[in-house]
C-alpha cells in the first residue's frame, strides 16, 4: 500500500494555507461592500469581508486570468481555422456537500467576477431546476433519493450545457423552489451568452461508467472549463446541516406554503432526531457514494474549518 507521504509527493494539487493563498490577491481591488455580502450570504453561512479579501479575491483574480487566456486561445483557434465562430461562455462548475456553502460561494464569485472590466456578464444556474418533479420521483420510488444522480433529468442538463457551449442565445434552464421543494412548472431562467456561467450543484462532477465501445453519453463536467469543490470534514457538514434545519424550522418552515411546514412546531428534540435521520439516510449516503468521489476531479478545492472559514486551498497543477 502506498504511504501518505508518497501520495502527497505525487499529488496533482498544490496546497496553500490561508496566509499563502491570501497573498495571491496582489493588488486586486475589493469590490464588495458589507451590504453586498449581507445580500449574498446564505442562512447559516458565516462569510465576512475578511474571508472575501483573503480567499475569494485571490480566486477571482485567478479565474479572471484563466478566462482571459481562454478568450485569447479562442481567437487564436479561430484564426488558425479561418473561422468566425462566436465566443462561448467560460463555464465554472461549483460543487460540494449539502450545507457546505456552495450557493453562497457561487453568488460571491459571480458578483466579484462581474466587476472585472473584461467580462461584466456573469450568470449563475443551479442544477436543482433539473431535478425530476416530485410527482415523477414519487411515481418511480425515488423521493428518498432526491439529490442523488438518478433523481436528475440528465438529458435535459446535457442539452442545456451543449447549447451553452455551442454559443446559442436565449437558452432556458428550469427553476426550482426550495419553499415548495419542487421544480416550478413552466418557469425558467434564460441564459443569453454570458462571458462566464457558473453551474452549481451537488453532483456536477459526477461521471458515468466508461463505455466499452467509447461511445458513451458525455458528463456534465465535460462542458466545464474550470471546477471548484468546497470541502469540509463530514462531522462538520453534519452539524451545519442540523443547524440549517433548526434555522429553517423557525423561519421558512413556518410559511404554510412550505413543503416542510409540518415540522415548524415540533420540539427541539424531535427536530434534532429528524434532521439527524435526514442526514444519515439521505445526505450522508449521497456524500459518501457520489460527492466525495468527485473531489479529485476538481480544478480547485476549498477546505473549510469548523468556523466555516477556508483553511486550505488545493490548486490543480497545470
Amino acid at each position: 500500500m502506498l504511504n501518505h507521504s508518497f501520495a502527497r509527493e505525487v499529488s496533482p494539487f498544490r496546497r496553500f494555507d490561508r496566509e499563502e493563498w491570501s497573498k495571491l490577491r496582489a493588488d486586486t481591488p475589493m469590490t464588495l461592500t458589507q451590504a453586498d455580502l449581507d445580500e449574498l450570504t446564505g442562512l447559516t453561512d458565516r462569510v465576512d469581508l475578511g474571508e472575501v479579501e483573503e480567499i475569494y479575491l485571490p480566486l477571482s483574480r485567478l479565474l479572471n486570468l484563466y478566462v482571459a487566456a481562454t478568450q485569447e486561445l479562442f481567437l487564436a483557434t479561430n484564426n488558425f481555422l479561418h473561422a468566425h465562430d462566436r465566443k462561448v461562455p467560460y463555464v465554472i462548475g461549483m460543487t460540494g456537500s449539502v450545507a457546505v456553502g456552495k450557493s453562497t460561494t457561487a453568488r460571491i464569485l459571480r458578483r466579484l467576477l462581474s466587476r472585472w472590466p473584461n467580462h461584466p456578464k456573469v450568470d449563475l444556474v443551479t442544477t436543482d431546476g433539473f431535478l425530476m418533479p416530485n410527482a415523477a420521483l414519487e411515481r418511480d420510488g425515488l423521493m428518498s433519493r432526491k439529490g442523488f444522480p438518478e433523481s436528475y433529468d440528465l438529458p435535459a442538463i446535457l442539452r442545456f450545457m451543449s447549447d451553452i457551449k455551442a454559443g446559442k442565445r436565449h437558452v432556458q434552464a428550469p427553476l426550482y423552489s426550495h419553499l415548495s421543494y419542487d421544480v416550478l412548472k413552466g418557469e425558467h431562467v434564460t441564459i443569453d451568452q454570458p462571458d462566464i456561467l457558473i453551474v452549481e450543484g451537488v453532483n456536477v462532477l459526477q461521471t458515468g461508467r466508461p463505455p466499452r465501445d467509447g461511445r458513451g453519453i458525455p458528463n456534465v463536467s465535460d462542458f466545464f472549463d474550470y471546477s471548484v469543490y468546497i470541502d469540509a470534514e463530514e462531522k462538520l457538514l453534519r452539524q451545519w446541516y442540523v443547524d440549517r434545519f433548526f434555522s429553517l424550522r423557525s423561519g421558512a418552515f413556518r410559511n404554510p406554503k412550505s413543503y416542510f411546514h409540518r415540522y415548524a412546531n415540533i420540539s427541539d428534540a424531535e427536530a434534532l432526531k429528524l434532521a439527524s435521520h435526514f442526514w444519515e439516510t439521505i445526505n450522508q449516503v449521497n456524500l459518501r457514494e457520489n460527492i466525495i468521489p468527485t473531489r479529485p476531479r476538481a480544478s480547485l478545492v476549498l477546505r473549510k474549518g469548523a468556523d466555516h472559514r477556508v483553511r486550505n486551498v488545493f490548486l490543480r497543477k497545470l
